[in-house]
C-alpha cells in the first residue's frame, strides 16, 4: 500500500518541495484533519497545487498576494468529488500544522499526517470526501502506527479554525471503529 519511500499505491502525486526528514525514531501517530480552498470559499483549479508546489502566481488573484511566499505543504488533499492527490511522502514530515500541540507534545509535524480536505470551516464536505478519507485513514493505519485524529483547529487552537463545524467528525470516528 505505502511504497519503502512512502508514496501510497494508485493516488496521484505532486511532488511538494515543502517537507523535510522527521525526527530521527519518531512514530507517526496523529493524522490532521484541514480545510483549504484557494481563492478562499472557491473549489477547483489548481490553486492547492500551486500553493504547495511554490508556484502560485500572485497577480492571478488578490488573497495571493497575502499568502505570496508560504511554504506549505499537506500529505495529502482530498478534492470535492473524493480524488486524492499526495504532495509528500508520509514518512517525510509536511509542512501542514505549524505552530502545534497535541496531547502536550509540541510540534506536530513531527509525528503527524496532514491530510487537506477542499473546502471551507464555514461550509459542508461533501459525500465522496468522506468516503475518501475514510478509505485514506484505513489504508494508513494499516501502515502506520496512527492512534489519534484531530483537527488543526485541536492543535492550534486560537490560530486556526478547519476543518470547522460543517465536517462531520462523529461519522468518521464512527466508521473507523
Amino acid at each position: 500500500m505505502i511504497d519503502r519511500d512512502g508514496w501510497l499505491a494508485g493516488v496521484r502525486r505532486v511532488e511538494s518541495p515543502n517537507c523535510d526528514e522527521r525526527p530521527a525514531g519518531t512514530e507517526i501517530t496523529l493524522l490532521v484533519v484541514h480545510s483549504i480552498s484557494l481563492p478562499p470559499g472557491e473549489y477547483g483549479g489548481d490553486s492547492i497545487e500551486r500553493l504547495f508546489t511554490n508556484r502560485l502566481d500572485p497577480a492571478a488573484h488578490p488573497y495571493f498576494r497575502e499568502i505570496e511566499g508560504m511554504k506549505v505543504s499537506a500529505h495529502f488533499l482530498v478534492r470535492r468529488d473524493g480524488s486524492l492527490i499526495q504532495f509528500v511522502p508520509v514518512f517525510r514530515r509536511a509542512w501542514h500544522a505549524g505552530a502545534s500541540s497535541w496531547r502536550g507534545r509540541a510540534a506536530c509535524n513531527d509525528f503527524s499526517v496532514g491530510v487537506e480536505l477542499e473546502g471551507s470551516d464555514d461550509g459542508p464536505f461533501e459525500e465522496a470526501q468522506y468516503q475518501a478519507l475514510e478509505e485514506l485513514i484505513a489504508r494508513l493505519r494499516g501502515a502506520l502506527p496512527l492512534r489519534d485524529i484531530a483537527a488543526h483547529s485541536d492543535v492550534a487552537p486560537g490560530r486556526k479554525t478547519d476543518p470547522g463545524p460543517g465536517f462531520a467528525w462523529g461519522r468518521v470516528l464512527s466508521r473507523l471503529g
